[in-house]
């Protein structure tokens, strides 16, 4: 019983960090469907950079982190603007290329500007041990949850309520009208990079916090694409419950099977939701005549 509830909390903050990760690529292919394969490469940035504001430059963490979400906005916009607005209306498969060429581009400055030597993340998380039923559970993974999730909270509450997160919701669903009523469609692009970055970068930084700061963070942020697909490239709902799912997933066969296989079986359901339910849970089914 106490393996199973280290595993589930395991699980869950991995699914929350997951899902946060997952909804900045949510986010994109929504507002502007385009399929972002640099997504975890995002998370590898902003790890780096509070690393480097805190231990090299000596910023407090809390400013180490706006310093990352600045540079992740920097680089969400830049990217929007410059790389993959020239493309609209091109091909789909030039702008995956892009995207795939941007994940190689942001890998090598990583180690161009830091190296390929793993470093440790100064704790900004609470070290420790709690009981929970009984099971001793590491305090880090629970501040995981709790962070992942009110980020992911405020950037819903961000689509419900204020005007620009409205405003992406309308371009979300038909452009065309979003532009008759004044909506500007090239802002809400820049605006939904600049917020999938930001949410990429504090999931880098959770992981880092637990992990590492290291290529590691961006092998985990891999897992992106599993939990999109099986949530649903469209759903945001959808991202939290995969993310979920997945991390579960992850956590049980990593404890009770063992073997590596739990670096495969995330893939596994990627396949397998492709070839049942190649919309996801939750994504949107479009049914094309032709």
């Amino acid at each position: 019983m106490d393996t199973f509830i280290q595993l589930t909390i395991l699980g869950l903050a991995n699914g929350a960090i997951l899902a946060l990760a997952a909804l900045g690529f949510v986010i994109i292919f929504k507002a502007t469907g385009v399929i972002n394969f640099a997504q975890g490469f995002f998370l590898l940035v902003g790890a780096y950079v509070v690393w480097s504001m805190v231990v090299q430059v000596g910023l407090h963490w809390t400013l180490a982190v706006a310093v990352a979400l600045i540079v992740a906005v920097a680089i969400g916009l830049t990217t929007e603007r410059f790389v993959l607005r020239p493309l609209v209306g091109e091909n789909v498969i030039s702008v995956i290329m892009v995207t795939i060429g941007l994940a190689s581009i942001l890998e090598g400055g990583v180690q161009f500007i830091w190296g390929t030597e793993p470093q440790r993340m100064p704790p900004f998380i609470p070290r420790g041990t709690v009981e929970i039923l009984g099971a001793q559970v590491s305090t880090t993974r629970i501040w995981a949850v709790l962070i992942a999730g009110i980020a992911m909270l405020a950037i819903t509450v961000f689509f419900q309520r204020s005007r620009h997160g409205i405003a992406m919701r309308a371009v979300a669903d038909d452009q065309q009208a979003a532009m008759v009523v004044g909506i500007s469609v090239r802002r809400v692009f820049a605006l939904a990079w600049a917020l999938a970055a930001i949410s990429a970068v504090l999931a880098g930084i959770i992981v880092a916090n637990i992990l590492g700061v290291s290529g590691e963070v961006a092998v985990f942020g891999l897992l992106v694409f599993p939990v999109v697909i099986l949530g649903g490239l469209d759903s945001v709902p959808g991202a939290m419950i995969g993310g979920v799912i997945i991390g579960l997933l992850n956590a049980y066969t990593a404890g009770y099977v063992g073997g590596g296989l739990q670096q495969v079986i995330p893939f596994v359901v990627l396949v397998l939701s492709l070839l049942v339910r190649p919309y996801g849970l939750f994504g949107e089914v479009r049914i094309e005549r032709v």
